[in-house]
């Protein structure tokens, strides 16, 4: 089921607003349940961090492409009025 342009683009937003913070202090928790007593040595815990953060992005990443350009029907019009 493909979505309209502008429900991508209002579902990316709530994705940014809502879920990476959610997926931050998820990460956060992780991070401190891997290693209750002391923190990890400071490469590990980024490597756990990077690779977390780009995970997140992995099942988004359809549907943030394309949110940054215009919307298609304004393209179009633009090209009519030339």
């Amino acid at each position: 089921m493909a979505l309209r342009w502008r429900t991508r683009r209002r579902l990316s937003l709530l994705v940014l607003v809502v879920g990476l913070p959610v997926y931050i202090l998820l990460a956060m928790k992780l991070v401190s349940v891997l290693a209750p007593t002391d923190r990890p040595a400071i490469l590990v815990e980024l490597a756990i961090y990077v690779g977390l953060g780009l995970l997140w992005l992995l099942p988004c990443r359809p549907l943030f492409r394309g949110i940054g350009q215009p919307e298609p029907e304004d393209e179009r019009l633009a090209r009519q009025r030339r």
